[in-house]
């Protein structure tokens, strides 16, 4: 898979088969669209090319209004390529870009820059300044400049539609369950393993920290709380553990998000690794503690929870 940041890396190139958007979550309903386009592309004899944004543009527009980001741009590329598309563009999402009126957008990005012959939207699909182009105007442009133009309808879940918003729901309630059968995996985090206050080691559980708000824009995160969890990456099967996604109430007050998991029986330094954690069940929300014995008996209690978790897992 070619990844591609921002207009000046990319030029038209090999004619792609093309679809756009946000992709946040990369949920089932995306894998749908996702695999029509690299099927289409096949039968085309074209590159499956995404297009997505960085930042969302809801965060560019209204920062504080933004809804939280369910993945980090590495997971959503780790996403991508799992599914084999073939190559990613990654437009810098600027007021500029944001001006472009809907028939520059396709003569300047679709055609000139990008060279799409096929392209493959969802059925709420709008462009261009003011979102003023649609799914009609973008096939008027197509037989302008010969490229052709499908859509894919929703995706339903037991009636629902599976969508960013209801993944963001299912995370924001602690519903894991729900959130895993929406993305059609356990919703996972990953970063580089950086240090923390070793204060985890000095309370007899030592911890790996990602720092989740760096990746996030400083935002809420889509979930918190404590979390049985597992790790991938750093053994050839998951390594079962148990995690706290949040700011840490009772011993620091910066308002940092941190994502700090302690391996079960684990005691190799992995400072600087990629792993991703994931989080497979709520066991409780964070809470800011009188002291660190009081807290120390919480992390206790919340990691006996998830041992017996994977206990009565391997035992079904």
């Amino acid at each position: 898979m070619n990844v591609f940041r921002g207009r000046t890396q990319f030029s038209a190139g090999p004619a792609c088969a093309l679809t756009i958007g946000n992709f946040d979550g990369v949920h089932r309903g995306h894998d749908a669209l996702l695999k029509q386009l690299q099927n289409g592309a096949k039968e085309r004899s074209l590159a499956s090319c995404v297009m997505t944004f960085e930042p969302h543009p809801k965060e560019f527009f209204s920062p504080e209004q933004a809804p939280p980001r369910i993945l980090n741009l590495r997971d959503k590329l780790a996403a991508f390529a799992k599914i084999g598309i073939d190559r990613i563009v990654v437009e810098h999402f600027n007021a500029a870009f944001a001006r472009l009126s809907p028939e520059e957008f396709v003569s300047e990005i679709l055609v000139k820059r990008l060279n799409a012959k096929w392209i493959l939207i969802g059925d709420d699909f709008c462009y261009g300044a003011k979102r003023a182009g649609n799914f009609a105007s973008l096939q008027a442009a197509g037989k302008k400049y010969g490229f052709e133009v499908s859509s894919i309808q929703t995706v339903l879940e037991d009636g629902e539609r599976i969508s960013s918003s209801a993944l963001r729901t299912a995370l924001a309630n602690g519903d894991m369950a729900q959130a895993s059968k929406l993305l059609g995996r356990p919703y996972g985090i990953s970063g580089h393993v950086i240090h923390g206050q070793k204060l985890g080691r000095e309370l007899g559980f030592p911890t790996l920290n990602l720092a989740v708000a760096n990746h996030l824009h400083h935002r809420k995160p889509a979930t918190s709380g404590i979390f049985t969890a597992q790790v991938i990456g750093l053994s050839e099967h998951p390594l079962p553990a148990v995690a706290s996604l949040g700011v840490r109430p009772t011993v620091e007050d910066a308002g940092r998000v941190l994502l700090e998991t302690h391996i079960f029986d684990y005691k190799q330094e992995v400072y600087g690794k990629i792993i991703t954690v994931e989080l497979l069940e709520k066991i409780r929300d964070e809470e800011k503690y009188s002291d660190l014995d009081t807290l120390t008996q919480a992390i206790a209690a919340d990691a006996k929870h998830a041992r017996n978790y994977f206990q009565k897992k391997v035992y079904v």
